[in-house]
C-alpha cells in the first residue's frame, strides 16, 4: 500500500504543476506526502523534496482559502429589516 502512495506521489509531482492544481488535488497530495514521511520509510534526499514540494502545497492550499473567503459574502439585515449582503470580514 505505502509503494502504492510513493509511486504515486512520484507521478503527481512530475505532472502536477503546483499552481495549476485545484485545493483539493493540492490538499489530497500534501496528506499523501505527510503519511509517507510519517512512515519514515522514505530516504533522506527523497524526504527532503517531498517535504519542500509540501511546502509549496500548503502555501497554494492557504491561497486557495483566502481566495474562496473573500468571495463569500455575509448576509445582514439592514435597520428597515430587508436583507443586504456585505463582504465576510474576520471577526477578531
Amino acid at each position: 500500500m505505502l509503494d502504492k502512495r510513493r509511486k504515486t506521489l512520484r507521478m503527481t509531482a512530475k505532472t502536477a504543476t503546483i499552481s495549476e492544481m485545484n485545493f483539493e488535488d493540492a490538499l489530497s497530495e500534501l496528506e499523501t506526502i505527510v503519511k509517507s514521511m510519517e512512515s519514515g520509510e522514505s530516504k533522506l534526499e527523497d524526504s527532503i523534496k517531498s517535504y519542500e514540494r509540501g511546502i509549496e502545497l500548503r502555501k497554494h492550499c492557504e491561497s486557495k482559502l483566502r481566495e474562496a473567503q473573500e468571495k463569500i459574502e455575509k448576509i445582514t439585515m439592514t435597520e428597515n429589516g430587508s436583507l443586504a449582503t456585505e463582504p465576510f470580514a474576520e471577526e477578531e
